[in-house]
């Protein structure tokens, strides 16, 4: 960045010193059109950096000012090219403004992310957060090799709320809370299973590609279902389209189905938001779809080195957006107002949908963990307590639907 500053400056010095004389009024003319072609090149560059919007607005006005400097310097008098040079330099800061200002305005839309909800409010044994309780003390108290957790992000009030019932606090000092409870999204919950970081995950199914990891390291997944959930579409809340079907989200994700008004709806172009490769929704989308699915939109942010990378694209709440995810994270941890969940195949989800098994996308969560001789012992009497009266009437409590509702 240093060196694109003492660019310009270091040309200006030069010049100054020249004692051409002759020539001087084509070399100025000259180095005003490098400038003014190297400002619009800059500009273009600087919209794909990663540098604070601040440094890159200096830059451009630097290349501006050099030019500027550049006629006074040279007298030139030639109107047509002084208003050519001043004007595409001025053109280049007002686009690259005009552009940075469009997107802040894209960038205040509100998004549905399953990354960083605030989890703050599910964290165990303290006084404020939001889990729930039962009105009894549990059969079943864990003290000892206490299992570690690990989880989707949607699931965290379940086995959150698991944890501060069965576990006894007494054995988990404030400061310890984060070595027995982590919340690392589906895939990432996969992973540290797999390298023996944690003892039992709670997730949706594992996908293709998550079951030939164990499988090639010979590790036996043990799956138990412990309750159930819906995996919900959802658009903005002024979009008027209330329902659509299975074909539909299967046309709409293939790229067979781009415009909203083939559904009855505006005449807006659909945007067709998707989470990451092997997240629990992500694997839930794949599972439901009959064709391909077309590439995800993406976005390009900045990496930890200071890059740029690119990454699938948040849900942002377009008007003619439409993205997914589960049921209670949708409408309880995200709690946005300004999108709607829609039906599908007439069918509204909710508890009783899922419970009936009306609702076409209901299925099950589980309780994962490998079994082996390193298997902890206390895992099986956890799961034996999830799946008794207690457990599921807590999983209810939390916002679920109890597997014994199947």
């Amino acid at each position: 960045m240093g060196v694109i500053i003492l660019i310009p400056i270091g040309i200006l010095i030069l010049l100054l010193f020249t004692k051409m004389r002759t020539r001087r009024k084509k070399i100025a003319i000259l180095i005003g059109y490098t400038l003014t072609i190297s400002s619009l090149l800059v500009s273009f560059i600087l919209l794909f950096a990663s540098i604070h919007w601040e440094i890159q607005l200096t830059i451009l006005f630097i290349f501006y000012i050099s030019v500027i400097l550049f006629l006074i310097l040279w007298n030139i008098n030639e109107s047509k090219k002084v208003f050519f040079l001043l004007g595409v330099s001025a053109l280049c800061i007002i686009a690259w403004i005009t552009t940075n200002i469009y997107f802040k305005e894209i960038s205040e839309i509100p998004t549905v992310t399953e990354k960083n909800p605030s989890l703050y409010w599910y964290t165990p044994f303290r006084e404020d957060n939001l889990l729930k309780i039962l009105n009894e003390e549990p059969s079943v108290k864990i003290t000892d090799n206490l299992p570690i957790m690990d989880g989707a992000t949607a699931l965290l009030p379940v086995y959150a709320s698991f944890m501060q019932t069965v576990y006894n606090s007494e054995s988990l000092p404030q400061k310890d809370f984060d070595k027995f409870i982590f919340c690392s999204g589906t895939d990432k919950a996969f992973n540290n299973l797999l390298e023996g970081k944690v003892d039992i995950i709670f997730c949706a199914e594992p996908s293709n590609e998550q079951i030939e990891l164990f499988n090639n390291k010979d590790k036996k997944l043990n799956l138990v279902p412990i309750g159930r959930e819906a995996f919900v579409f959802f658009v903005n809340k002024e979009n008027p389209i209330n329902n659509i079907t299975i074909e539909d989200i299967n046309l709409i994700y293939s790229g067979k189905i781009r415009n909203w008004k083939k559904l009855n709806g505006k005449n807006q172009r659909i945007i067709a938001f998707q989470r990451t490769k092997n997240s629990g929704s992500q694997t839930m989308l794949e599972k439901i779809m009959g064709l391909p699915i077309e590439k995800p939109p993406k976005e390009n942010v900045p990496g930890n080195m200071g890059g740029i990378i690119s990454q699938v694209a948040n849900y942002r709440n377009f008007s003619n957006a439409i993205g997914y995810s589960f049921l209670f994270f949708a409408t309880e941890m995200v709690q946005n107002d300004q999108i709607k969940l829609v039906s599908i195949n007439g069918i509204y989800p909710s508890k009783e949908t899922i419970s009936n098994n009306s609702y076409p996308f209901s299925g099950n969560f589980y309780a994962i963990y490998i079994v082996d001789n390193e298997t902890n012992e206390n895992i099986e009497p956890l799961i034996d307590w999830i799946l008794s009266e207690q457990g599921q009437t807590l999983i209810q409590k939390t916002g679920y639907v109890s597997i014994k509702n199947e």
